[in-house]
């Protein structure tokens, strides 16, 4: 039975007018191609040619088309005219919660029309925090596409070395098994040059290694900091210390070199002598790879950066935009890129920067309204390609940096899918969710100066659900 592309999955309960159990959301297990086995299991029961094969496979085969992600209830018109003035009503006196700060910009659009139901400072460019993930996952899938894979290869070289060339894969792991899900694995990339070198009749290599497809500072302008590991085009693990696949923890200083101490490791359990330590490299032009181990396919790694807001995924997609520009793989090149990409997609760019990709520099600037307008092309019928923008939100109350919150007894507990950000002084939340009378809306609030985190985040969830109950 042939897999169904990520980017064809339909979304959540709320969507589709069937419900999730609670049991099924809070049992998703790994990662299967970017989406939750369970939910993906879920989501292709309703499509009549749709199925769970879970079978791992170095390329997806492709599939039927599956519904639309994020389907509005009723078609466009056929609903009753949206209460704007409920909706402001509701809205309003949540946004005054002193809890929000001094500045807040909000945005509630209907996904299907553009119509905007509530505005207010929606064009005041603020610092987004996390948000900011939606603008780089919009911009790498429009610029590869969902089923873009990124290499990472062995190739040959002079006297005996063998170099291991990293593509910026931030999926890869060194371990017999991801917990983050399938990947580039240099485990499998290890046999694979094992057996290469030894029908060469070779046993004894040395090791280079080659990161020098990024360029620019790895370092991120925030210095040392344990949400994300120095930046580098070839990197295990996302650096981290210990047995994690999420959130923050100790990373390494030089990624790209644990990674080749890890890859040397793993050809010696095979067999293959590797002598001295390995060493960075230059692979040779037009060398043919000995071995190739490939990355979650670009939706995917779409879907697990928003979902656990993961930084290092961030900044890989954000240098895969500026690589795909033929711009340099830096901040620089990955701003320059990213706001190329972004203004081919028709949207109002003025005043926005894109620093970095995942949101931790305070010089990135995007309005509420860009972010509305961004998850409105995710839900767009001709834009099948930026889909994973919306399935990779986290669920509230199931699943990522949403899992805590509006669960429970709130009414939005699994209606609702946003993106979260969370810097000092900085909290917002942008997302879509299907009102009552069967709407996908599209909503965005930002804020700064907020007292407290706890608090601004409450007030926030507030906003989310009274969008997602107001008809």
């Amino acid at each position: 039975m042939p897999l169904i592309k990520t980017w064809q999955l339909i979304a959540g309960s709320a969507v589709a007018g069937l419900a999730l159990s609670a049991t099924a959301v809070a049992a998703a297990g790994p990662w299967d191609s970017g989406q939750r086995k369970a939910e993906r299991v879920a989501a292709a029961s309703w499509s009549p040619t749709g199925g769970g094969d879970h079978e791992e496979r170095l390329i997806p085969l492709a599939a039927p088309s599956a519904p639309g992600v994020l389907t509005p209830l009723r078609a466009p018109g056929s609903a009753p005219a949206a209460n704007q003035d409920a909706l402001a009503d509701a809205l309003r006196p949540l946004l005054a919660d002193s809890a929000l700060g001094s500045v807040r910009g909000a945005s509630v659009v209907e996904a299907a029309t553009g119509k905007v139901l509530f505005e207010s400072g929606s064009h005041e460019v603020m610092t987004p925090a996390s948000t900011i993930k939606i603008a780089t996952a919009s911009a790498a899938l429009a610029a590869l596409g969902p089923e873009h894979r990124i290499r990472t290869t062995v190739v040959p070289d002079q006297g005996g070395r063998i170099v291991l060339v990293g593509g910026g894969d931030p999926s890869l792991s060194a371990r017999k098994k991801n917990p983050a899900g399938p990947g580039g694995s240099l485990v499998a990339l290890a046999a694979d040059t094992a057996q290469a070198l030894r029908s060469a009749n070779t046993d004894t290599v040395t090791l280079g290694y080659d990161a020098s497809l990024f360029s620019g500072p790895a370092r991120h302008p925030i210095g040392p900091n344990d949400n994300i590991a120095p930046v580098s085009a070839l990197m295990a693990d996302e650096g981290r210390s210990d047995d994690s696949f999420a959130g923050p923890v100790d990373r390494g200083d030089d990624p790209a070199q644990d990674a080749a101490r890890a890859f040397a490791d793993l050809l010696r359990e095979r067999g293959i002598k590797v002598t001295g330590e390995a060493v960075p490299a230059k692979a040779p032009a037009g060398a043919q790879p000995l071995a190739v181990t490939l990355s979650t396919p670009l939706g995917g790694l779409v879907e697990r950066m928003l979902t656990n807001s993961d930084n290092d995924i961030a900044e890989a997609l954000a240098r895969q935009t500026a690589l795909a520009a033929g711009k340099p793989a830096s901040f620089e090149g990955g701003e320059r890129a990213v706001t190329d990409r972004l203004a081919t997609l028709g949207v109002d760019l003025g005043g926005a920067r894109f620093a970095d990709g995942s949101g931790l520099n305070r010089a990135d600037k995007v309005s509420a309204g860009l972010l509305t307008a961004l998850l409105a092309k995710a839900a767009d019928p001709a834009r099948p390609e930026l889909r994973p923008v919306l399935t990779g939100l986290p669920v509230a109350g199931f699943s990522g940096t949403l899992k805590a919150r509006n669960a429970g007894a709130s009414p939005a507990a699994g209606l609702l899918r946003a993106k979260t950000g969370t810097l000092t002084g900085v909290n917002s939340l942008a997302g879509a969710v299907v009102d009552p009378s069967g709407r996908l809306l599209v909503f965005a609030f930002l804020t700064a100066n907020t007292p407290a985190p706890d608090t601004a985040e409450k007030a926030l969830d507030k906003l989310a659900a009274a969008v997602a109950t107001t008809s």
